[in-house]
């Protein structure tokens, strides 16, 4: 069969995904539905939320799913009337072999790392907070365990010094949706050896779970480049961050969206401020000073360090901890 007769269903949520279901679509491949997650009310106002995915294909004209549960009955008597061939799921649930193993090529999984490095719901931050040079994106099929299925394809990207998870996001995307593609077309052809994630020793792989607020909590008494790069791997969201002390009393806390390093000899305590008050924001850490150019503090709102600094007067006063 030629990969554009192939009938698609497409799995997603976030942008991340919408992205490689547009591509699909303007390369002529068969979508025949689009199921994504259920529509919630999110932010102040509590207006009702759709997900990128179901924009995407609104203003794509495809016929959308949005179950509360995989496994309802008749979710899945929709999916096995459109008499799927392939499934393709990006930044989604997890799904029952009720629904993956119902495609008659199964279904496959686009991920953001080279696996089975970082499995787990944040690869992209965690790959940037380890500090590491390169990173990718992974194509495999679905199976029983989390990220753990017979790998298809890969396609490596370096991680730039000036990379944040924003900068590093876009990139993985547009990369991972050419590997959509390409994966769609090495099936259809039968072009394909998966190669099992097997006799790997899992005790040596780094895992990506879910980023909780604590995770972007600043230890000052670390290196500054560790420091650089949690910072990095959190810009813009959801942002490392710190408390800030007057004294021993917590007066606020701060959202820092970019830094740079400057390694000396330190003789002050870790989270000691120095400043000019005018342009220069830096902090002590255990080989170094990390100078902050960008930060957000406590119900105000996102600034250069400049800018803060004019309204800022007593900054020198202050301690991050």
């Amino acid at each position: 069969m030629q990969a554009k007769d192939l009938r698609i269903v497409f799995m997603g949520t976030p942008e991340f995904a919408a992205t490689s279901l547009k591509c699909l679509v303007a390369e002529g491949y068969n979508i025949v539905a689009v199921v994504t997650t259920p529509d919630k009310p999110a932010g102040r106002g509590q207006k009702i939320h759709e997900s990128d995915v179901k924009l995407a294909a609104k203003e794509l004209g495809l016929p959308i799913l949005q179950p509360e549960k995989l496994r309802d009955e008749t979710f899945l008597a929709s999916l096995r009337e459109l008499n799927p061939d392939l499934g393709i799921v990006i930044a989604f649930r997890m799904l029952p072999e009720v629904v993956w193993a119902m495609p008659k090529m199964g279904t496959f999984n686009l991920h953001a790392s080279l696996l089975p490095e970082y499995r787990g719901a944040a690869p992209i931050n965690w790959a940037i907070i380890n500090g590491d040079k390169r990173t990718g994106v992974t194509t495999f099929l679905l199976n029983h365990e989390i990220d753990k299925g017979a790998i298809i394809g890969q396609r490596e990207v370096d991680i730039l010094p000036e990379d944040n998870i924003g900068t590093l996001y876009d990139r993985l995307m547009l990369v991972g949706a050419g590997l959509v593609i390409n994966t769609v077309e090495r099936l259809a052809a039968g072009d394909v050896t998966p190669v099992e994630q097997m006799h790997v020793d899992e005790t040596t792989l780094r895992p990506a779970p879910k980023i909780f607020k604590e995770d972007g909590r600043i230890d000052w008494s670390r290196k500054a480049e560790d420091i650089h790069n949690l910072v990095r791997g959190l810009s813009p969201y959801p942002a490392a961050w710190s408390p800030i002390f007057k004294g021993a009393e917590e007066c606020g806390s701060v959202k820092i969206f970019s830094t740079q390093i400057e390694l000396c000899a330190m003789d002050v305590a870790p989270g000691t401020v120095r400043t000019d008050g005018r342009t220069e924001l830096c902090v002590a850490a255990a080989d170094g000073w990390v100078r902050i150019d960008e930060l957000q503090l406590a119900g105000k709102r996102r600034m250069p360090t400049r800018e803060l600094l004019l309204g800022w007067r007593d900054a020198s006063e202050v301690t991050f901890a």
